[in-house]
């Protein structure tokens, strides 16, 4: 995303609203009906059409959690879960329906494709409505294209792997998602090709009153890698709207992912994603994650080492200003030897916003010899924020080495006021400053994304 001038960004390039116009429009609830018309809307495969149903059992007998964030403003009554726009899958800008197209130009997709991207695709509302890859990743084997195409032309790789790795049980929200999901991204890159230009996906909700449940398959093969960015907004809205989408992740042996999102959701949203990933033996799965807006995020992505000498990173940072309650973290199971973890998190809280990290690491009996770090810094810019750090370390060995480091404070007084005295505003000295706290993730990020979210900092000040 070409956004390199802060003075060319404000908040109204996100909050942009097309009119409410659609091809369909599922009408609001929650029914076995409704999940059969969006069965046929979509014209399943009769295995995900039973899918779907199965699905929807499982949410009406699962629980809301106890924990964490209050989410009873949620009302599945009055949120519709399928919004098709009025276009169909393009592989050109150019056949794009011009407001949508003026939607994805304002947020920069078109631009990063043609500098710095191997693959782009865009979903609008619940459909995605571009997708393209170059031709040299196409001659390499790598298939990169929207679910729905990989479900009827890949059919045995994606119903060998859908759903695998994020059973419907886990959670109600995993459940309600395997009942309605659409749109997203499929992403195959096969024995030792290495993908050195970033694959990119950007999920775009526009229909107020109802939610985005894309879902994302990336399976790497032995000795391959891949980076892959997912971007994501929305305007704001009076009423919630609902994000549940689903991310899987398979690593294979001695393979390699990177997984970068940022995701930057109006303040009306309720975010309930869920993303995991299997990571085989001396495999590598990083991810990185900035979170801004959401009125509500529940954000846990997930890590599980399978094979001897899997390896994870995490490094993730939120952002809460007033009236948000993000409650994000990360989870790691060591299932076998020599397996390693290091996870750094970050969160910034102000105007009485509320920063939550919740973690788990596990590591199983078997899993000697493995290491772990986990590092937690919270920043807390007035006396009306909230950050809490609530990790669940559950240790099975001694033959183990394992740290875990948290730290809350405050921005001093002295350093704003040094800053000052240096013909700063009061401002920009905390901007300044949480920038330099925000650093160690920014520089993780690809340029476009870094300079998006120091922007995004700056916006919130």
């Amino acid at each position: 995303m070409s956004k390199t001038n802060i003075d060319e960004i404000n908040r109204n390039i996100y909050n942009i609203k097309n009119k409410d116009e659609y091809d369909f429009k599922i009408k609001k609830g929650l029914t076995p009906e409704i999940i059969e018309e969006i069965s046929k809307q979509k014209n399943d495969l009769n295995w995900m059409k039973e899918f779907r149903i199965k699905a929807l059992e499982v949410y009406n007998k699962l629980e809301m959690p106890t924990w964490g964030p209050d989410l009873s403003e949620l009302n599945m009554e009055e949120i519709a879960t399928y919004v098709r726009p009025k276009t169909k899958l393009n592989n050109s800008w150019e056949d794009v329906p011009e407001d949508i197209k003026n939607t994805f130009d304002k947020l920069g997709i078109p631009e990063a494709e043609k500098n710095s991207l191997a693959g782009v695709g865009a979903q609008y509302d619940s459909e995605v409505v571009y997708h393209s890859m170059k031709e040299e990743l196409i001659k390499q084997g790598v298939i990169y294209t929207d679910m729905e195409t990989a479900i009827k032309e890949y059919p045995k790789l994606v119903q060998d792997h859908f759903m695998k790795c994020v059973p419907v049980h886990d959670h109600k929200f995993v459940a309600l998602h395997g009942a309605v999901w659409s749109g997203g991204s499929f992403v195959y890159v096969p024995k030792g090709v290495k993908v050195d230009i970033p694959l990119q996906s950007y999920f775009r909700l526009n229909s107020p009153e109802s939610g985005q449940f894309e879902h994302t398959l990336i399976i790497v093969e032995e000795g391959a890698s891949l980076h892959f960015i997912e971007g994501c907004s929305a305007p704001k809205y009076n009423k919630v709207n609902l994000h549940a989408g689903c991310v899987e992740l398979y690593v294979k042996d001695n393979a390699y992912l990177r997984y970068s999102t940022i995701e930057n959701w109006s303040k009306n949203m309720l975010n309930l994603n869920t993303k995991k990933a299997i990571v085989g033996k001396n495999a590598k799965m990083e991810w990185v994650s900035g979170s801004f807006g959401s009125k509500i995020s529940m954000l846990y992505p997930m890590s599980i080492l399978n094979g001897e000498g899997a390896k994870t990173e995490f490094t993730g940072i939120s952002f809460a200003g007033g009236g948000q309650n993000l409650d994000n973290g990360f989870k790691v199971i060591h299932n076998a030897p020599n397996t390693s973890s290091v996870i750094n998190a970050k969160s910034i809280s102000k105007n009485g916003g509320k920063c939550t990290y919740r973690s788990l690491v596990r590591i199983a009996e078997n899993a000697k010899n493995s290491k772990s770090s986990v590092s937690c810094d919270s920043l807390m810019l007035d006396n009306n924020s909230i950050s809490d750090t609530i990790p669940t370390n559950d240790i099975r060995t001694d033959e183990v080495e394992f740290s875990h480091e948290a730290k809350i404070g405050k921005i001093s007084d002295k350093t704003i006021y040094y800053l000052m005295s240096r013909g700063l505003s009061e401002e920009d000295a905390k901007a300044m400053i949480v920038r330099g706290f925000a650093h160690p993730i920014a520089k993780e990020l690809p340029i476009e994304y870094a300079v998006e979210m120091n922007n995004l900092i700056n916006l919130e000040f």
